[in-house]
């Protein structure tokens, strides 16, 4: 019963009930969910490993979890480059969070973030050729502290930082894997 009644929704018009700066709430029949207002609702999120084998990730206060966050470095395509395409984003944001440039970007996967809830999607970007160029901590506003990780330690790193109160986004362990994987399983080439 849930399932037609979800798939008829699709038929109902969309009502916004909230508009702000970077989220909208809509509403389409009995379902409520959020949606960027810019970039098309596309983010990208970078997997980036030093030419030392090391990881990046970010940690920084994540406001809607009251707490700190480990991730992969991201962020939102088109927030203030009209013209931006998922390499020059995931380029951009690397530098800007990280300070390590890429020479190489390659686009592995784009889905959906939580389909349930969202109606953004965020593609997977392999990083690679890094240089480092600054030392990162994002932009104006942001407050982002880098860790370079040793790849091989970097499962172990993750499990301790939650035992100490981290949250950890949960993309890292896809992240993780696509270091040396294809989505489809291959080698990374």
């Amino acid at each position: 019963m849930t399932a037609d009644r979800d798939h008829s929704a699709q038929h109902e018009p969309v009502e916004t009930i909230y508009n702000g700066q970077w989220l909208r709430m809509m509403r389409r029949g009995h379902w409520e969910y959020a949606e960027r207002t810019h970039g098309n609702g596309m983010a990208v999120i970078i997997i980036a490993v030093t030419p030392d084998d090391d990881v990046l990730f970010v940690e920084q206060f994540r406001v809607p979890l009251n707490a700190r966050t480990i991730e992969m470095p991201a962020g939102l395509v088109g927030d203030d480059h009209a013209h931006d395409t998922l390499e020059s984003a995931a380029a951009r944001e690397l530098v800007e969070e990280t300070g390590w440039e890429p020479r190489r970007v390659e686009v592995l996967l784009t889905g959906p973030t939580s389909a349930g809830m969202s109606s953004e999607r965020i593609a997977f970007v392999r990083a690679s050729d890094l240089h480092r160029v600054g030392p990162g901590g994002g932009v104006a506003g942001e407050d982002i502290v880098v860790h370079q990780v040793p790849r091989a330690n970097a499962p172990a790193w993750l499990m301790q930082r939650q035992a100490e109160g981290y949250e950890l986004d949960l993309k890292l362990w896809a992240g993780l894997w696509m270091i040396e994987r294809n989505p489809d399983g291959s080698a990374a080439g």
